[in-house]
């Protein structure tokens, strides 16, 4: 079994909110894969499915974010599962909106939510890091992650990072990590075309046969 865990708020008060688009991306996972209904398991919210034909359960912590860990540590000994299966999906003020990165292990680089998990089940899962972008002033940051994205956030990039996330995933539960990064980037962020190739010029192809006859 894996385990897919999204991060975020619990309640329609933050439901929109920057720093719930862990829960967005888990959640459309969720949909895309026809997952069973979320039930309240492990102090949060948990939902089963197969990708790729692994089992994958779903968890979407109800503690708040601060306090993240704890669900997922209760889910983590109730399988017994090794860390190396778990996978978190959070916010990153450190990238730019859309950007997404994926790494094992490391620091919390700030994000209390990562930090409590780090506390309750060791530092060696991987960490998909959805990029919302920084306010530029460190003061802003609580409010910036506390406030619904934009629509024109959405209509932009967030939409397309979700669907791409979920659509994408089933490489990241094969193991191809470096694919899963690929695929997911240039949906959102499509390479510019080649630029096409200029004409071959009859007149000069003309003058080449003439010269030597």
């Amino acid at each position: 079994m894996l385990l897919f865990v999204g991060l975020g708020n619990p309640g329609p008060k933050y439901e929109n909110n920057r720093h719930n688009i862990g829960f967005m991306a888990v959640d459309e996972i969720a949909r895309r894969y026809g997952f069973g209904p979320w039930r309240s398991r492990f102090q949060g919210l948990a939902a089963e499915g197969l990708i790729a034909g692994e089992k994958v359960l779903a968890l979407k912590p109800m503690t708040y974010m601060n306090e993240s860990g704890r669900a997922v540590g209760e889910a983590v000994r109730f399988f017994k599962l090794p860390v190396d299966v778990v996978t978190v999906f959070y916010d990153e003020l450190d990238l730019v909106p859309g950007k997404m990165r994926l790494k094992r292990g490391g620091g919390a680089g700030g994000h209390n939510g990562i930090r409590s998990i780090d506390n309750h089940i060791d530092k060696d899962y991987r960490r998909v890091r959805l990029g919302i972008g920084h306010p530029g002033d460190k003061n802003r940051v609580h409010g910036y992650v506390l406030a619904d994205f934009a629509k024109a956030e959405r209509a932009a990039w967030l939409e397309t990072l979700i669907d791409a996330v979920a659509r994408e995933v089933e490489e990241l539960v094969r193991g191809d990590e470096a694919r899963f990064m690929s695929r997911v980037a240039h949906a959102v962020f499509p390479p510019p075309p080649k630029p096409a190739k200029p004409p071959a010029d009859k007149a000069s192809d003309q003058e080449i046969e003439n010269d030597g006859a």
